[in-house]
């Protein structure tokens, strides 16, 4: 898995369109929920990008402080299905925790879970801070994470 980190302006017009486009099978198509994924929040996120040969397989987006949370946020984390179940979803989590760490040091970063991967979230050092709420149709909990140079 090659990974890469960029910003909306360093994404090539292909780069973006795989993007949407993945975004858009998994979090619109997939899990059958019509809501806005183009969100404006694309342009000043960094965009974690994994792929393998010419096929983006794995993704992830960085928000800053007070984009849409009080801390940097990891979202919009997807793994393409047919390379789940191989712990790429695991390595992505981790390269995004690095992007955070690098870019911002040693602050919580917030995470927006699907609720029924919530234990896969804490298991990467992420810990639930809300009750389950509903988002665009999906139950969703609020998560925290202190990333430290050393992780």
């Amino acid at each position: 898995m090659n990974w890469s980190v960029k910003s909306f302006s360093e994404l090539t017009v292909d780069e973006l369109y795989e993007i949407l486009r993945l975004r858009v099978d998994v979090f619109v198509v997939e899990q059958a929920c019509p809501y806005p994924e183009i969100d404006g929040n694309d342009r000043d996120a960094l965009h974690l990008i994994g792929m393998e040969g010419d096929t983006i397989t794995a993704y992830a987006r960085v928000l800053k402080s007070g984009a849409v949370h009080e801390h940097p946020a990891i979202g919009r984390v997807i793994v393409r299905k047919s390379h789940r179940g191989k712990g790429i979803a695991r390595e992505l989590v981790e390269k995004a925790k690095q992007v955070v760490t690098a870019r911002y040091g040693e602050v919580p970063v917030h995470l927006s879970a699907q609720h029924h991967l919530e234990d896969f979230y804490a298991s990467c050092g992420f810990r639930t801070v809300s009750e389950p709420y509903d988002e665009d149709g999906i139950p969703h909990v609020d998560m925290l994470l202190l990333v430290s140079a050393g992780e």
